[in-house]
C-alpha cells in the first residue's frame, strides 16, 4: 500500500507535535536519567548512597506530575500512554541491575528480580503487538500499585544503610518481595484482559 510523501508528512508532524508537550517531555527526561544509576559502584557509601536512593525517588516521582500535567492541560495522548510505562520500566530496571551488579539483592532474592524484568519484558512485548493492532494499552491501577512498591523497595535499598534509625536495606528486600507478588498478579491481569474470552481492549 502506497503512502504519499505528503500524508507522511503530515503524519510526523502529528506525532512530533504530540510527542514534544511538557508532560511527554517530563517522561522523556525521567528515561533520559535512568543511565546516571550507573554510577553507583562508585559512589556506595552512606552518604552517596542516601543521595542516589532519594535522587531516584525524586525522578520516579515526576510520573505523578507529568500525569497531573496531561490531564490538567488536555494533552493525554496515546504516545504519553506508551512513554509513560516504558520510562517507569527503564527507570525501575536499570536500578535492579545495578543493585545486583554491587550485591545489594541477595541470591535468594535474585529469582524475584529475574521474575520481575520477565514480567515487564512480557508487558512490554504484549504493548507492542496491541500497538500494531491499533490499541493502546495503558497502565492498569494494579500496574500503578505494582510500580509503587518497586520504587519504594529500590529507594530503600539504594539508600542501603540504616537512616533515621530504621534498617534501609531490610525494609527494601521486604518491599521487594510485595511488589514481585504485585507485579505477577498485574502481569497476569493484562494478559488475560487482552487474551481472554473478551477479546483484546477497545482502541483508546
Amino acid at each position: 500500500m502506497q503512502i504519499s510523501a505528503e500524508k507522511t508528512a503530515t503524519l510526523a508532524g502529528d506525532v512530533a507535535e504530540t510527542l514534544w508537550n511538557l508532560p511527554n517531555g517530563i517522561t522523556l527526561l525521567r528515561i533520559g536519567l535512568s543511565p546516571l544509576l550507573i554510577a553507583l559502584p562508585w559512589f556506595h557509601g552512606r552518604t552517596w548512597s542516601a543521595i542516589i536512593g532519594f535522587a531516584f525517588l525524586a525522578v520516579s516521582l515526576t510520573d505523578i506530575l507529568d500525569g497531573y500535567l496531561a490531564r490538567l492541560h488536555g494533552l493525554e495522548s496515546r504516545i504519553g500512554k506508551l512513554l509513560d510505562p516504558l520510562a517507569d520500566k527503564v527507570l525501575v530496571m536499570t536500578a535492579f541491575v545495578m543493585l545486583v551488579a554491587v550485591g545489594r539483592i541477595p541470591q535468594w532474592g535474585l529469582p524475584l528480580v529475574i521474575a520481575i524484568l520477565a514480567r515487564e519484558f512480557a508487558v512490554s512485548g504484549l504493548r507492542g503487538v496491541a500497538g500494531g493492532e491499533g490499541v493502546v494499552i495503558p497502565a492498569s491501577p494494579l500496574g500503578k500499585w505494582k510500580t509503587g512498591f518497586q520504587i519504594a523497595a529500590l529507594t530503600a535499598l539504594l539508600v542501603h544503610w540504616p537512616f533515621l534509625g530504621l534498617p534501609a536495606h531490610e525494609i527494601g528486600l521486604a518491599l521487594l518481595v510485595i511488589a514481585t507478588a504485585l507485579t505477577l498478579i498485574s502481569g497476569y491481569a493484562y494478559m488475560r484482559d487482552y487474551f481472554g474470552a473478551s477479546g483484546p481492549p477497545s482502541p483508546s
